[in-house]
């Protein structure tokens, strides 16, 4: 873990960064957690080494930071992460242990604590990892990902960072998945759908992870949106940099919705062909064009990984797959209804996009017989006059933590995830990827809002 930051405040003291640390060194939470040091900080918590006096434990509590458990719908995220992390019983995945509260209203997180490092870290120390070793510590990640979609929770935010590469305790290392704060659930598996954290997510992520799609729209992806990123995950451990091009975030996210991904074997020729072809399937732009599930891309990877040890992930990947698929295809034959999630064929072990019907929504008589109006129409020209001209730079005017209380949806985060300060109305029309009178539209709608400024 990170060695102690000496930085640790008390309670409603404010460090030189204006970030107030709900706890210090010495606590005692709950009687019986006696925080040691702070071992990681982020934007929105921080995390501590502490010892469970009662167990003889050392545990790791992840608490939100004041400003961001004042924001109702990241509080919750907060609570999922525990929710999905606690239901997936993968060795991959850290262990949740108890949730709990404050006194003053901040939430915090018990979970199991890990001796190591993540893999961007080490990526960045040592540079691109063995070609067998990088693709056992990804299909470490598809052992978690494979509990996780099977209960119908797509992760959302795959990337090095959040793959943890720690000790057991027989001193072979064991990758341990991350922060399923922005995760999605289906409905039919206990979550509700309509009170998804869309919006939210939608502007809140890591943009050079996410699937095409997901920079679309953060409501409708499936777990071919994890495989994507799995992919791209697989891709950094081997040549050490993104498949995309850096830069701003509409630079990024351009790059990502109509660029093809850089050569692997041009910045690392000893990568076996077959891999990077592995690893390009995973990247394709239509969901529909990608390995089906992480049991297919297991399967896939196996030529790549180190012989005896990775038939036993992937046995384990392709098991809790076609075990799920068999449970999905009863409960939906007895209850009659079809599942929300993609079905899994029990015959490939790949997870197929079911359809989706709509319901329209009841109409009133009286509206039904109203006369309708059609809504005037501006012109492309009066929409970038009202924005200050296709030159205009727009910048963000509202704060992170409170862009939840506009109620956005997810097609107007994401405009507004784009606006970095410096790229123009042009810019961002281009790469939002959306028709130019919808993208012209929302950044008008985003000006009345007050969420940018021109």
């Amino acid at each position: 873990m990170p060695s102690r930051d000496d930085s640790i405040v008390s309670p409603n003291t404010v460090t030189s960064g204006a970030v107030v640390v709900p706890v210090a060194a010495g606590d005692l939470i709950a009687s019986k957690y006696r925080l040691e040091s702070q071992i990681g900080t982020g934007g929105m918590g921080v995390v501590f080494a502490a010892t469970h006096l009662h167990l003889d434990q050392q545990v790791a509590l992840k608490f939100l930071l004041p400003e961001a458990a004042k924001n109702a719908e990241v509080v919750e995220r907060f609570w999922r992460e525990a929710r999905a992390a606690v239901k997936i019983q993968s060795e991959h995945v850290a262990r949740v242990m108890d949730i709990g509260m404050l006194d003053g209203g901040v939430p915090y997180i018990v979970m199991e604590y890990l001796q190591g490092d993540d893999l961007e870290n080490i990526v960045k120390a040592q540079g691109p990892l063995p070609v067998a070793e990088a693709v056992r510590l990804v299909l470490h990640a598809c052992e978690a990902l494979a509990e996780a979609h099977a209960m119908g929770i797509v992760h959302r935010d795959i990337k090095p960072a959040n793959l943890f590469l720690a000790r057991r305790a027989d001193g072979s290392r064991i990758v341990k998945l991350l922060d399923f704060g922005i995760s999605k659930a289906s409905p039919m598996w206990g979550e509700d759908g309509p009170r998804a954290l869309t919006m939210t997510t939608a502007v809140i992520g890591s943009p050079r992870y996410m699937s095409p799609e997901q920079l679309r729209s953060s409501r409708d992806v499936d777990a071919r949106s994890d495989v994507w990123a799995l992919g791209v995950t697989l891709f950094e451990l081997l040549g050490a940099t993104s498949p995309f091009a850096k830069g701003t975030m509409p630079e990024v996210c351009a790059s990502i919705l109509k660029d093809e991904p850089q050569s692997l074997a041009g910045l690392r020729p000893e990568v076996p062909q077959g891999l990077e072809l592995v690893v390009k399937k995973c990247l394709a732009k239509d969901p529909d064009q990608r390995w089906k599930n992480v049991g297919d891309l297991a399967v896939a990877l196996r030529p790549f990984g180190p012989l005896g040890i990775i038939d036993i992930s992937i046995e384990r990947i392709v098991g809790v797959l076609q075990q799920a698929a068999s449970q999905t295809s009863s409960t939906s034959a007895s209850s009659g209804r079809q599942p929300s999630w993609p079905p899994i064929s029990t015959k490939s072990a790949a997870i197929e996009r079911g359809s989706r019907e709509t319901t329209p929504l009841p109409v009133s008589a009286e509206a039904a017989r109203a006369p309708t109006r059609p809504a005037p129409v501006e012109s492309d020209d009066a929409l970038l006059a009202r924005l200050g001209g296709p030159r205009k730079i727009p910048k963000v005017a509202v704060a992170t933590a409170k862009v939840v209380a506009l109620g956005l949806d997810h097609r107007a985060g994401f405009v507004l995830s784009l606006v970095d300060g410096g790229s123009s109305v042009e810019d961002l029309l281009d790469v939002s990827g959306m028709p130019r009178r919808d993208a012209l539209r929302i950044l008008c709608d985003l000006v009345e809002r007050g969420a940018i400024k021109v």
